[in-house]
């Protein structure tokens, strides 16, 4: 390519590399340039690397490749490095092995500049890991307290506006399908629930805590079904909800005549559920996008800080809620 454009091997990389304090004058970059898209010349990320001790590359740990709440952030995250000219690669963290194999494969290696954690839970062995070791990272969603490098949205927020539908719709007695305990989110969720509830002069019968799963969203469902008392359901994840319209189904009520429900995160297929599904709809596409700034500034001599992004929570209105049958 330098041969081509008439020019050093070194002035070629300068201004294919973007050097800032490199001059060269206008045509001279013109030549470089022509002769790089006549050679189809695409950057090596690899070389690059070896060159600069930098791989421009983070990696997104996330709870499980199968849970759509991850594929959100994770499509925010891909495309915010993107455009800051980083590349973000994502790994299942399913148990403490896998976390810690991609930990030792990935930044000692140094496949990866830093990481962003999405899958932190209580006594994970990476969270210990990560505080002795000087590896840029943030935690992205599930908050590690005390660290300060916490990236995250008003999850309490989604409790607030799930209590104030099912108060205006003249429900008196709710219950609650939290996820697993100690991880923030979840936490902070059933805390704002069992606070709003008290605002609105609500009876919390039943805070099952479960697995962010459909299964786990059947089995919690199927416990508070049995209790008897609750007129409506507000769930911690999609998932979740599908799992308790199952268990509705097979107890033999009508969603939202004998029991309303809601579920937290809109995706599409919300809409086309029988019935189309109550949601509170998570800006996971923008924790994506900021969770990629919050270690891309890192990487870039910015000092880590906790964000809480501020694009609120929003209550979407379907069919799985209605006015509770006092009769």
């Amino acid at each position: 390519m330098a041969q081509r454009a008439g020019v050093s091997k070194a002035a070629a990389s300068k201004v294919l590399n973007g050097v800032v304090d490199f001059s060269a004058r206008p045509e001279t970059r013109l030549r470089i340039m022509e002769a790089a898209e006549a050679l189809g010349y695409r950057p090596h990320v690899a070389a690059r690397a070896l060159a600069t001790s930098n791989a421009r590359t983070v990696a997104l740990l996330v709870p499980r490749l199968t849970d759509l709440t991850a594929v959100a952030i994770a499509r925010g995250a891909f495309e915010r490095a993107a455009e800051r000219g980083y590349v973000a690669v994502m790994s299942e963290d399913f148990d403490e092995q896998s976390a810690m194999t991609a930990f030792r494969d990935l930044v000692h290696a140094g496949r990866v500049d830093g990481l962003i954690v999405a899958s932190s839970r209580p006594d994970h062995k990476l969270i210990a890991a990560l505080a002795e070791s000087a590896i840029p990272h943030v935690f992205l969603n599930r908050a590690v307290p005390g660290t300060g490098r916490n990236v995250v949205m008003d999850v309490a927020e989604s409790s607030r506006l799930a209590l104030r539908h099912l108060a205006d719709l003249g429900h008196r007695t709710v219950a609650h399908i939290a996820g697993p305990p100690g991880i923030t989110p979840s936490d902070d969720r059933a805390r704002a629930f069992a606070e709003s509830a008290l605002l609105h002069g609500l009876t919390v019968c039943r805070i099952e805590h479960a697995d962010l799963t459909e299964a786990g969203g059947a089995t919690a469902a199927a416990t508070i079904i049995e209790a008897g008392q609750a007129t409506a359901v507000y769930a911690s994840s999609l998932a979740q909800a599908i799992g308790a319209i199952h268990a509705a189904h097979q107890a033999g009520l009508v969603i939202p005549d004998d029991l309303s429900l809601i579920g937290d995160e809109d995706f599409p297929i919300a809409a086309y559920l029988t019935p189309a599904l109550t949601t509170i709809a998570m800006p996971l596409g923008e924790l994506g996008r900021y969770g990629a700034d919050a270690i891309i500034d890192q990487l870039e001599g910015a000092a880590p800080g906790d964000v809480v992004i501020p694009t609120e929570p929003r209550l979407v209105v379907r069919g799985s809620t209605g006015p509770p049958d006092l009769l």
